[in-house]
């Protein structure tokens, strides 16, 4: 007797012999030797629960404090399994509820799961003073911000040194890569290996919104328009610690032809017009990238 059934992790037919083999197309199997196959498969495939679990994580600390429905809509999940999810970060202690209504928040406990990094690498000793002589002159934070995964990482900033910011900026704070002017800024000035690397890393690990805003991103005009200008730019960003208040301008930072960031300033959106912030602090962003690549090429050759 021979009968055919469809397996989950390739959708193509197994028939079983009355053998008891396994035949898949023009192969046969023993049963143990397909149950390895399928255990190995397993073990090389990424654990989804996990892998959601993470996304939850970058919206509620990215946010600071988020509902369970805008989480479920930022991770492209159904509302059930976002709330499983949640429930679970709850009991491990990394999140909790606000005591006055359905909102989430990180506890200080996530700060744990950081504690082997080591931020006070060579680029952000040699950038501090550069973005803190920036700051003084034009009062305006200014950030150094490097590419992890799907996210633009803040690896330093000077929001601690001045009062013209709605919010401190530590190193680790998050922003999505397609809709961030550190991230624009970055991509657009990435190698097409970079690129696709992260495009592939997105297909993995992103949301269906994300890949595609990064496919039109590079197909449809902006990359090339931010290479022309050599700067990006975003308006009253809708992902930042105070929504729709703040806009943004970055530069990319380069040192001997090697993409290593951004540098990116965040102003008050109500403070300027953003023709105007690019007028005003672009020149000196630029400046300030060009002497931090010179100094870490310095800094590398006497190491």
């Amino acid at each position: 007797m021979i009968f055919t059934f469809v397996p989950l992790a390739n959708h193509s037919a197994l028939e079983v012999c009355s053998s008891g083999e396994y035949a898949h197309g023009n192969r046969r199997f023993s049963a143990k030797r397909w149950h390895n196959r399928l255990a190995m498969a397993e073990q090389d495939a990424p654990i989804r629960s996990i892998s959601r679990a993470l996304a939850i994580l970058r919206v509620i600390n990215r946010e600071g404090s988020v509902s369970l429905m805008d989480i479920a809509k930022a991770v492209e999940l159904p509302y059930p399994t976002t709330l499983r999810i949640v429930r679970t970060l709850v009991e491990e202690g990394v999140i909790e509820r606000e005591p006055a209504r359905k909102w989430y928040r990180p506890t200080a406990l996530i700060q744990s799961l950081a504690y082997g990094f080591q931020n006070n690498d060579l680029l952000v000793t040699v950038a501090r003073p550069h973005l803190a002589s920036l700051t003084e002159q034009v009062h305006w934070p200014v950030s150094l911000v490097t590419p992890v995964g799907n996210v633009m990482v803040v690896r330093d900033s000077t929001s601690t040194m001045t009062s013209f910011t709605f919010n401190h900026y530590y190193p680790g704070w998050q922003v999505p890569l397609i809709a961030s002017a550190s991230g624009r800024a970055f991509l657009a000035h990435a190698s097409a290996e970079t690129r696709r690397h992260l495009i592939a890393y997105n297909e993995s690990h992103g949301s269906e919104g994300e890949v595609a805003m990064l496919h039109a991103f590079e197909h449809r005009g902006e990359m090339e328009r931010i290479l022309a200008l050599g700067y990006a730019t975003g308006a009253r960003n809708a992902y930042s610690a105070s929504p729709r208040r703040t806009s943004s301008v970055a530069v990319p930072l380069f040192q001997d032809g090697e993409l290593l960031g951004s540098l990116t300033m965040v102003f008050f959106s109500a403070a300027m017009p953003l023709n105007q912030a690019v007028e005003r602090f672009v020149p000196g962003l630029q400046a300030t990238a060009t002497a931090i690549g010179v100094d870490m090429a310095a800094a590398e050759a006497n190491e």
